[in-house]
């Protein structure tokens, strides 16, 4: 039978491209050789929403996107992308790695889809060209570059900044000719995109840590035997310690770099200031009992893996 065919945006040598690979060797070794996995990385086959709605139709077997563009199909995917949810990295891992993320996943099949597995995309917090955030108030009238999400502007807006939605590639040169005051990101893309050369002013404010999803087209998978969507479920889940360890690095790498570079990073104040203005946000993109109670959960996950903070 045909390889799997996989898509992803990122380049050949990024975690999420690797992981998939990686995910390939062990169908390989479980099916005989029967199971294998063709990917077209680096947007070779269109954008995030173009390839979504490819898989969707059965045209594509697997698609690694990001949560953004699978958020206008279904609303429990905007549960992890929610500011100032999650805590930490292990409060995210916990989440995604267990019933919260089991029910995310699943919803996915009314929509043509099968939710194989979340892989990281980092934490995202702001860097600024005139100086540090460090309370709400020092981002009162900036502008701040935002991905194309009606969630990060609301995000944007709530802590008293002018969100500014523009592609990641006119970043740079709008921070250098201040158009916009700062952008958020990740420590990779922060140091891939060179936005640290003019807005070397690093937060942690660690506002959003929505990871990276990948999905099979239901109509391939209904076409296989138990057996082999067993195998396929088993090689996703083990592609996942995979790609954290090689985020992980990715990520330590970056952040000594900049480090070096000079940049100055700072711990914001108080973090739960951020979070009280996020109430009305929450509110208004957490509306089905569904997305409540699985925000409820994780949220009390939260408080069960690291108490009073």
């Amino acid at each position: 039978s045909r390889p799997l065919l996989a898509a992803d945006a990122h380049p050949q040598d990024y975690p999420t491209v690797q992981a998939v690979e990686h995910m390939a060797g062990l169908l390989r070794e479980e099916s005989d050789g029967r199971l294998d996995i063709r990917i077209y990385s680096g947007g070779q086959l269109g954008s995030e929403r173009d390839t979504l709605e490819i898989t969707t139709f059965g045209g594509l077997d697997l698609n690694r996107v990001n949560l953004a563009p699978m958020n206008a199909i279904e609303p429990l995917t905007l549960i992890p992308s929610l500011p100032f949810l999650f805590r930490s990295q292990a409060h995210l891992h916990a989440t995604l790695d267990g019933e919260v993320g089991d029910a995310i996943l699943a919803s996915l099949e009314p929509h043509g889809l099968i939710g194989l597995c979340f892989y990281d995309s980092g934490e995202r917090s702001f860097y600024i060209t005139s100086g540090p955030i460090r309370m709400p108030s020092d981002m009162s009238g900036m502008k701040i570059r935002v991905q194309n999400s009606d969630l990060y502007v609301a995000m944007i807006r709530a802590l008293g900044a002018d969100a500014t939605p523009m592609s990641l590639g006119e970043v740079y040169q709008s921070l250098v000719q201040g158009v916009i005051d700062g952008a958020e990101n990740n420590w990779p893309s922060y140091h891939s995109g060179r936005h640290f050369e003019a807005a070397p002013y690093y937060s942690l404010t660690r506002h959003v840590m929505a990871p990276e999803i990948l999905v099979m087209s239901r109509s391939r998978w209904n076409k296989l035997s138990d057996a082999d969507r067993e195998h396929v479920v088993d090689a996703a889940l083990r592609s996942v310690p995979f790609m954290r360890d090689l985020w992980n690095a990715r990520v330590e790498k970056a952040r000594e770099t900049l480090l070096a570079s000079g940049i100055e990073v700072n711990e914001v104040d108080d973090l739960s200031a951020f979070q009280a203005l996020m109430e009305p946000v929450w509110d208004r993109f957490v509306n089905t009992p569904e997305q409540k109670r699985l925000v409820e959960r994780t949220v009390q996950i939260g408080e069960e893996l690291e108490p009073g903070l």
